[in-house]
């Protein structure tokens, strides 16, 4: 079949250009090649095979361990035109019959399976004769020992392909694996010469939040009170805890379901299908929940406590913003959590060797909890994939919050311990700071301690909460001990302790803030909303399969009133036009009719939109501005003895010069301008910006940037995309390097993940200049011995004076030359 797959993608999908590494992948797989592709939770991995599985000749088999995903992709497909069937548990003794008289029938193009079911002897008979194109193996990583989620049903794959009468093109598709889980990918799935694709790890859209100093409760009902119009997940580690949150969210009104393991079927089919088809706004679930969820629309992941590991935690949050739409993800930790994650390793996992490997994952993520540095960064290294600016989009980076200094408070509490003489848990620490009348308490005389009461203000949850923030800033020490009923944590004192004792250092923690819903109330989205959930349950699938969200966002930015309008919005194509277009038509007709809207006079407002209107915030450069602000930045820099971008990135200048912030709330709207730059050069920039426009009798008027992408003079690229542009018009590395404000390792990051994902370079780099051969040769034997994915860990055993662009120099010549 000559077909091309944007054709495809274009008449059934709706999309005009693929995501990021989609286009090779579908490519490799037209011709015929055996892939791997390792593509982050919600990169459009099921794309790169029912693209191919439309432009091959034949079937498509695609084998997944998840029912619900099964369902929704199937039901999908058939929305958009795609005749698709699916073969697992669910389905009755007709029903199954059914769908093998389908295939008999050469009724089929997609089937999914479920691995259980690849041995049935029925129907491998009717297959194994039939025009098999590919088998594309979701979830990969279940098939090896040391993935996170590993499934004996998996080692069957291998030997149903073998009984087929023709090999067909394997493909394998997982979000997380590590280099010791792609080799067994590879090798016992019998993949033959695959391409091997790493999309990148990073979603973009999902800001994330480690929060450590709040009351897990508190902040939980405030957050959800914030974001009660958003589809939400709020995981938690057990059971019980999941019961717990769901009543108490029930009990105040909040539209909310839950799901774990101990529910029956029924319920937690019940439950998951309210939450898809947006009955339900938030779901409170164990891990148990959410591997197959294809809802896009999912604002928010709230972890009420730390997953077992970053793999875990990732694949989590990454059920959020599969649209493309900014989401949040947000993590809430207490050292409990990992007294409570190391009894599941311990009663969940019996083979030692897992064991190990588990312990190491969870002690990994506490590290990453720990970690002062981006979040992002920290998650990206992780997986191998260099990211060397930080993201801007974490808690880390953004550090927002009021900072409050609990250096007393923590010095009552380190005087109690240490008066106490040995180690007790909290809630004896907490009963004489308190002042209790408890019988231990009196017993162990801890009422004639000096510190006996010294905390009344606190209340008991309060003063648990400042325990534990004490502990997960390493102010105190938590140490398990082994008795005859099991393990119990007690709190003793370390360095860092007695350094606070001594007013050496303070304690100051950082008020976390609880984020506002992005949610915007809009008349013609909520009518278009009320149609779309009519279509949904005349045809019973989930809402989105109609149109997602960002779809009739769209709608209410344009106002699309015929074929041509509407096949210009993004995710409606022409299988989608035919069946539901004149319906959301006809409503936005009469919604334009009524309101007397102008569209001739859409989108000529200079700078920014509001609302609905757009995914992107505007702003043109004011240059005379922009100039003044450099002139400033250099004269900080040199004072500061710092490269000016230091001080403040070129882009921020950009922005300040095109918004004219007036005051500090206004410029912490700014992107890369947080409290602490606020703090050093805030009342320096507006008093530059103020004089600015009163010299110029500007007026400007301002607009909250809200979540919105930012476009500076109308280029939306990322700066790796500008980067290789630059190279390519024969730019040196180093002007790329001034004009974006990067480092030369960062560029050089650039064009080696640029050439991993198949592509090749038409310029020329030096790279010899930037390494010794000395320094080339212990590089080569560091590449040796770990790899070339984690750039910080060939930095490790590299003396100091080995600079990261060395490293990266050496790795790209390396990719240049094979």
């Amino acid at each position: 079949m000559n077909i091309k797959p944007l054709d495809i993608l274009h008449k059934y999908y709706g999309y005009t250009s693929f995501r990021k590494g989609q286009e090779n992948i579908i490519t490799s797989i037209i011709n015929k090649e055996d892939v791997l592709a390792i593509m982050p939770t919600g990169g459009g991995k099921s794309i790169c095979y029912q693209v191919p599985a439309l432009c091959l000749d034949g079937i498509t088999i695609v084998i997944s361990p998840l029912i619900s995903l099964m369902k929704d992709q199937v039901d999908a497909l058939n929305t958009m035109g795609i005749k698709a069937s699916l073969i697992n548990s669910s389905l009755s003794n007709s029903e199954y019959s059914k769908v093998l008289e389908e295939i008999e029938n050469d009724e089929c193009k997609i089937i999914y399976i479920a691995p259980e079911r690849l041995d049935s002897m029925e129907f491998v008979n009717i297959i194994r004769g039939k025009n098999i194109s590919q088998v594309a193996i979701d979830e990969a990583h279940c098939v090896s020992q040391w993935g996170h989620d590993f499934r004996v049903s998996y080692k069957k794959i291998p030997y149903f392909i073998n009984r087929l009468d023709k090999r067909p093109i394997v493909t394998a598709f997982t979000a997380t694996a590590s280099n010791e889980v792609r080799e067994d990918i590879v090798n016992i799935l019998d993949l033959h010469k695959p391409a091997i694709y790493i999309t990148g790890f990073d979603r973009e859209n999902l800001s994330i939040n480690i929060v450590k100093s709040s009351s897990k409760n508190k902040y939980t009902l405030d957050y959800v009170e914030n974001h009660k119009n958003e589809s939400g997940i709020i995981y938690a580690s057990t059971r019980k805890e999941v019961e717990s949150i769901y009543e108490g969210l029930l009990k105040r009104n909040y539209s909310v379901a839950k799901y774990h393991a101990g529910l029956s079927n029924e319920a937690r089919k019940e439950y998951q299908e309210n939450f898809i088809n947006d009955d339900i706004k938030i779901m409170v679930a164990t891990n148990a929940f959410g591997m197959g969820i294809d809802k896009p629309n999912i604002r928010w992941v709230l972890h009420y406590n730390m997953p077992q590991s970053i793999e875990n935690y990732y694949q989590e949050i990454g059920r959020a913003g599969r649209d493309g739409e900014d989401s949040e993800c947000v993590l809430l930790f207490s050292p409990g959590d990992v007294h409570t994650q190391k009894y599941l390793v311990e009663v969940g996992i019996e083979n030692p060797e897992r064991k190990r490997v588990q312990y190491k994952k969870l002690q990994q993520m506490v590290d990453l909890v720990y970690s002062n540095t981006c979040y992002r960064k920290s998650i990206l290294n992780y997986f191998g994939e260099p990211f060397l600016e930080d993201c801007n989009n974490c808690s880390n980076c953004l550090n927002e919050g009021e900072v409050v200094d609990k250096t007393l408070d923590a010095q009552k509490v380190i005087s109690c311990i240490a008066r106490m003489k040995r180690s007790f848990g909290a809630t004896m620490i907490i009963d004489v700071l308190r002042g209790s009348k408890n019988k231990k308490v009196l017993d162990l005389g801890f009422d004639t301690l000096t510190t006996y009461g010294i905390m009344k203000n606190y209340s008991n949850e309060d003063l648990k909460t400042f325990i534990n923030t004490l502990v997960s800033h390493g102010f105190l020490d938590v140490v398990e001990n082994i008795g005859p009923r099991g393990s119990f944590p007690t709190i003793k004192l370390n360095e860092q302790s007695l350094k606070v004792i001594k007013q050496e250092i303070k304690v100051e923690f950082k008020e976390d803030k609880v984020t506002k819903s992005r949610y915007v109330e809009n008349e013609l989205y909520e009518m278009l909303v009320s149609l779309r959930g009519e279509i949904a349950k005349e045809e019973g699938v989930a809402p989105y399969m109609v149109f997602g969200d960002a779809t009739l966002k769209n709608m209410t930015s344009s106002y699309p009133i015929n074929k041509e309008e509407m096949l210009n919005i993004s995710g409606v194509g022409e299988i989608k036009y035919e069946k539901y277009g004149r319906k959301f038509e006809e409503i936005i007709e009469k919604y334009i009719k009524e309101k007397n809207i102008d569209k001739s006079k859409l989108n000529k407002v200079s700078g920014n939109t509001t609302g609905l209107n757009s995914d992107y915030f505007n702003v043109t450069t004011d240059k005379k501005l922009y100039e003044r602000l450099r002139e400033y930045r250099l004269s900080v820099s040199k004072l500061e003895g710092v490269l000016p971008y230091m001080v403040l990135s070129s882009n921020s200048l950009k922005e300040i010069s095109g918004r004219y912030p007036l005051d500090e709330e206004q410029l912490k709207d700014i992107g890369g301008v947080g409290p602490v730059k606020i703090n050093k050069y805030g009342e320096d920039i507006i008093n530059i910006v103020k004089e600015y426009i009163k010299e110029n009798n500007i007026t400007p008027k301002w607009e909250e940037k809200k979540r919105l992408k930012l476009v500076i003079d109308g280029d939306s690229r990322k700066n790796e995309e500008i980067a290789l542009d630059l190279l390519n018009q024969n730019k040196d590395i180093n002007e790329v390097v001034d004009e974006l404000e990067i480092s030369v390792s960062t560029v050089l990051g650039y064009v080696c993940d640029y050439i991993k994902l198949g592509n090749r370079i038409n310029f020329d780099i030096d790279l010899k200049c930037m390494y010794t051969e000395n320094e080339k040769e212990m590089i080569l034997d560091a590449i040796s011995r770990f790899g070339d994915e984690k750039v910080s860990v060939i930095k490790k055993v590299m003396p100091d004076y080995v600079k990261y662009e060395s490293i990266r120099a050496v790795i790209l010549e390396r990719y240049l030359n094979k």
